[in-house]
């Protein structure tokens, strides 16, 4: 008898495991967004994502294509890791340099379009389309001038990321 309730008992546990997992839910009552995680190795196929997609906006709207520019993923890189240091998304290191401070200090040669940054648990992606969505932000990836583009990032132990693009020509 015990042994058969021992066998009921494994059953209806591994059964419960089998059951989907209800999302939580915010106090907006919308499901809670999932911190979107970057494996290591990953690095080239993001930046090449995300220039891709930025490709693709600037030739719906008529503009030339940019490409990476090494010197100015540098930059990105070492402002994504400062602004996490710092924990705010500026556009100011925290030894008070600029963007453009930054881009010199990494060699390149051409001038700064502009920077966008950002925190936040999304994708690349969804990054971009909420970039898309503020005039400002927007108006330096859309520039007719940029030619070239930095894309780096620093995500944190608990997922939080820092994003920044820098566009120069």
């Amino acid at each position: 008898m015990i042994r058969i309730l021992s066998i009921l008992m494994a059953f209806c546990l591994a059964l419960s495991a089998c059951a989907p997992v209800a999302p939580q839910i915010g106090t907006d009552g919308k499901p809670l967004p999932k911190a979107y995680r970057i494996r290591a190795g990953e690095t080239g196929k993001i930046q090449f994502r995300m220039l891709d997609s930025v490709n693709a906006l600037r030739s719906a709207a008529g503009q030339a294509p940019v490409e990476l520019n090494p010197q100015l993923n540098a930059a990105a890189a070492t402002h994504s890791r400062d602004m996490s240091v710092q924990n705010r998304p500026w556009h100011f290191g925290s030894d008070g340099s600029s963007p453009i401070d930054r881009i010199a200090r990494v060699g390149y040669t051409g001038h700064l379009i502009g920077e966008t940054i950002s925190e936040t648990y999304e994708s690349e992606l969804e990054t971009l389309a909420a970039w898309m969505e503020q005039p400002d932000t927007r108006r330096v990836i859309m520039s007719p001038d940029a030619r070239n583009m930095g894309f780096s990032w620093f995500q944190e132990p608990g997922g939080k990321i820092w994003w920044t693009m820098v566009m120069g020509n």
